[in-house]
């Protein structure tokens, strides 16, 4: 990892496990400030009204839902920029989706209730652990399952066609056509 300050709004420096910090960490505290309010107003609307719902999310992500994408709420992310999302993608109930970083999620990618995507995180270093963010992106390749209450970690990449076992807590590259389950998200078949 390198020991140069960098400006945080440049995800490619976070996919190299570059630090960052720097005045443009204001913008990003503003975004996700903005965020927060977009996801309040839309986790209370009634579940009927789809309009709100889309035009609330269509705010928080910058860009139109692709066709069939469904998003139940409660939805929670810090950034919404940097969430892709493709067609057919479910979100279930509670998801979290600290998405800084990137995060994208291929076409049929089902998401369970309450799992959690994190891109960001902080040094272990206790002297550096207000100083700077770390981060790195989350790619979940087509057709993926993530169960109930998975947490993925950041700079996984989880292969096509591959099971998340609910709880799973995924620091590794998941394969694909695989399933991994257990607090260290451990394969324990493939297909």
């Amino acid at each position: 990892m390198s020991d140069r300050v960098l400006p945080i709004h440049d995800p490619e420096l976070l996919a190299r496990g570059e630090r960052v910090l720097g005045p443009a960490f204001r913008a990003m505290s503003e975004r996700v400030l903005e965020v927060t309010r977009l996801t309040s107003r839309l986790n209370v609307l009634p579940f009927e009204d789809e309009a709100g719902r889309a035009a609330l999310l269509e705010q928080i992500l910058g860009r139109p839902l692709p066709a069939r994408v469904t998003i139940y709420p409660p939805f929670y992310t810090d950034h919404g920029l940097r969430l892709d999302l493709a067609e057919r993608v479910f979100v279930n109930q509670g998801c979290t989706f600290l998405d800084y970083a990137g995060i994208r999620l291929g076409e049929g990618v089902m998401v369970g209730p309450k799992a959690t995507f994190i891109t960001m995180g902080h040094p272990v270093d206790p002297g550096e652990r207000r100083q700077w963010l770390t981060g790195a992106p989350i790619d979940v390749a087509e057709n993926v399952w993530i169960g109930a209450g998975a947490t993925i970690l950041p700079g996984v990449s989880i292969g096509r066609d591959a099971v998340v076992a609910a709880g799973t807590v995924v620091a590794d590259d998941v394969p694909a056509a695989s399933l991994v389950s257990g607090p260290k998200g451990t394969v324990r078949r493939e297909w």
